[in-house]
């Protein structure tokens, strides 16, 4: 096999499972720039080591069936990080809920390593590459230069690969595996015929189907359906009852709920419903909704008040898909399911609302851009006249930080702001120019549907001024991963 081709795969199978990579811990640990930060950090440790270890074995044994077997060892390596990483993973998800920061930090840490270790390998392939490529001193640095080259352009097509095409459309778990099957060929290529047994291992485990990131349903009921869209993993549960709940990810939070036969659902979402009300008598006209998931809101909505116009905005349009099969969305002229970001959406829109729900934060981490004054000034600047906002914020049990953070900015745009703790870890939070009461509330019930007027009362009773404290986020400085993690460490470690 020529040695600009192993080369070229080695530089793509590098990057393209630092791609991946960060995709496998995302549904886990989120996508912060922490993450990427440790992720880079270990692909680059792991190169260096490797660099140096390579360096030192090709002055050693310059053998080009030596280089075969640390290519061939690095594949196999590589297609055993998501088999191998699956459990540790789950641990780190219980060792959080269970309060044990030593198994979650440990859990990630174990990730890292085994990622680390198949990069290290490769590595080892540039110098050991460049010392069989030498035969005259004198064209050193031509040599290494063209090296150099194939492998960087081979990094930017694994880059590109990863990113745009194996990861959106044959999953994080192939991704590896492909990458490593690439290894394996091109390694196994100058071997004994008995390394060709791998790579014909690999092609058999692409064929397997990739098992949940979560087998266990947490208590909520069977999993009816599972799938890995552009953005995330996500699966629909169904109990003994028939009511259908959508997890992403980890599974730790309920992002949409149907509960047969009704438009209620005892949840959050509810309370999207009559919260406008204490600042605004009329039914709201138009609505938007910023990450609409599978729809459970806007479901509700076009049933309670059937000539209201909304506009369902969710990034991951296979969740849209998702809410029509299964959560009983149905599309109607008053309903408008939008695929997009929510800022850049809004930010082009030349509509004006009555209600913006923003329900796009994905715990535990969440966009930073959705949470900054820069943003809550383009929410203002679509509302009409004494129209609300208002923020759903799921945070751990116990801690006020993102609360408070949301508040202190959403008050630098707003001249009132006011919340509803419904929940230990859910708490909304409505924002206008107009006051926010209980008592605007109350003085509304008699112009709601009659099944909203309990749940009006029971909101009216909760309604409180925002909390205090926090900081104002701006797109400049908006230090939300920081925020994220000192609560989950708070949290874990039981210091609430």
């Amino acid at each position: 096999m020529p040695l600009a081709l192993v080369v070229f795969v080695v530089g793509a199978a590098s990057l393209g499972a630092e791609i991946a990579a960060a995709r496998l811990l995302a549904p886990y640990f989120g996508e912060s720039t922490f993450i990427w930060a440790n992720t880079i950090a270990t692909v680059l440790v792991a190169l260096s080591i490797g660099y140096a270890l390579g360096g030192r074995l090709a002055d050693r044994d310059p053998r080009a069936e030596r280089l075969g077997q640390i290519v061939v060892s690095a594949g196999v390596l590589l297609g055993a990080v998501p088999f191998v990483s699956r459990p540790l993973l789950h641990l780190a998800v219980g060792a959080l809920s269970g309060i044990s920061v030593g198994g979650f930090v440990g859990s990630l840490l174990a990730v890292l390593v085994l990622v680390s270790v198949p990069v290290l390998l490769l590595g080892m392939v540039a110098p050991f590459a460049l010392r069989l490529s030498l035969e005259d001193p004198s064209s050193a640095g031509r040599v290494s230069g063209r090296l150099y080259a194939i492998s960087t352009a081979g990094s930017l097509v694994g880059t590109f690969l990863a990113a745009l095409v194996l990861i959106p459309f044959v999953g994080t778990h192939r991704t590896f595996l492909i990458f490593a099957l690439a290894l394996a060929v091109v390694g196994s290529a100058g071997l004994r015929r008995r390394y060709l047994l791998i790579p014909a291992v690999l092609v058999v485990l692409i064929a397997v189907p990739a098992g949940a990131i979560n087998a266990d349903a947490a208590g909520l009921g069977s999993v009816i359906y599972e799938t890995e869209t552009h953005y995330q993993y996500a699966r629909v549960l169904e109990d003994a009852t028939g009511i259908r709940y959508l997890q992403l990810n980890e599974g730790v939070a309920i992002h949409s709920e149907y509960v047969p036969g009704s438009y209620l659902t005892g949840n959050y979402w509810d309370d999207f419903l009559v919260l406008p009300f204490a600042g605004n008598p009329a039914p709201a006209a138009r609505v938007a909704i910023l990450g609409d998931a599978a729809g459970t809101t806007a479901r509700a909505i076009g049933h309670f008040f059937p000539s209201t116009q909304v506009d369902a905005v969710e990034i991951d349009g296979d969740l849209s898909g998702i809410g029509e099969r299964f959560f009983h969305l149905v599309r109607s002229p008053h309903l408008h399911l939008i695929t997009a970001d929510a800022r850049p959406w809004l930010a082009a829109s030349a509509e004006r609302y009555d209600m913006i729900v923003i329900d796009a934060y994905r715990q535990p981490y969440i966009p930073f851009y959705l949470m900054t004054r820069e943003f809550f000034a383009s929410v203002l600047a679509h509302l009409t006249a004494g129209g609300v906002a208002i923020v759903n914020i799921g945070h751990p049990t116990g801690s006020d930080a993102l609360e408070q953070a949301a508040t202190r900015t959403l008050g630098s745009v707003f001249r009132n702001v006011a919340r509803d703790p419904l929940t230990p870890t859910n708490t909304l939070v409505a924002a206008s120019t107009v006051p926010l009461s209980g008592a605007r509330l109350i003085s509304a019930l008699t112009r709601l549907p009659a099944d909203l007027r309990p749940l009006a009362a029971q909101a009216a009773s909760r309604l409180t001024r925002g909390l205090p404290g926090g900081q104002v986020y701006t797109d400049d400085r908006a230090p939300v991963e920081w925020l994220i993690d000192s609560s989950l460490l708070s949290y874990a470690t039981g210091h609430r």
